[in-house]
């Protein structure tokens, strides 16, 4: 199956607000695999900003590389704002960086053994401004919800990042 994005207009425009302000950026992933990282690697030039990105889907990999307090996951579990929270402080202090992005959610089609929703996802932006977090519910199957996953990150970034001007 080919993947069809809507266009690298955002991408480009990512990369522009983080020049001008001399920002670097790097990815916590866990639902989407790399998809936001590949995405901002699609723009040609983007190594001027972006530092790298951690694919940490299990609970070991986010407590290892992302400094997940292990309470967190039990207590709120993977999917959940506290968790996205700090996936993006940890992978901004991992690659000292001033943008931090986290996707934690469950894609599809199951469930993990909560609750929670197929499609609920949880993304937050760190930068040395603070660090917000939004919750979204796809409704879409696997590949629907990384691709809708993805671009709601990239735009909350954007939104993120010229409000912190």
């Amino acid at each position: 199956m080919k993947v069809v994005y809507m266009n690298t207009l955002l991408e480009l425009q990512l990369g522009h607000v983080l020049r001008e302000r001399g920002w670097t950026l790097a990815t916590a992933e866990s639902c989407t695999g790399g998809l936001v990282g590949h995405r901002i690697t699609e723009v040609p030039g983007s190594s001027d900003y972006f530092m790298g990105g951690i694919i940490a889907y299990s609970y070991e990999a986010k407590e290892k590389f992302l400094d997940v307090d292990p309470e967190t996951l039990e207590t709120y579990g993977a999917v959940s704002e506290e968790t996205a929270i700090e996936m993006a402080e940890g992978v901004r202090e991992v690659f000292e960086v001033e943008v931090g992005i986290a996707v934690t959610g469950i894609a599809g089609p199951a469930s993990d053994l909560s609750d929670k929703p197929v499609g609920l996802t949880w993304i937050a932006i760190s930068t040395p401004r603070g660090t917000w977090a939004e919750s979204y519910h796809w409704e879409k199957d696997r590949s629907g919800n990384k691709i809708q996953s993805a671009q709601a990150a990239l735009e909350l970034a954007m939104r993120i990042i010229r409000e912190s001007a």
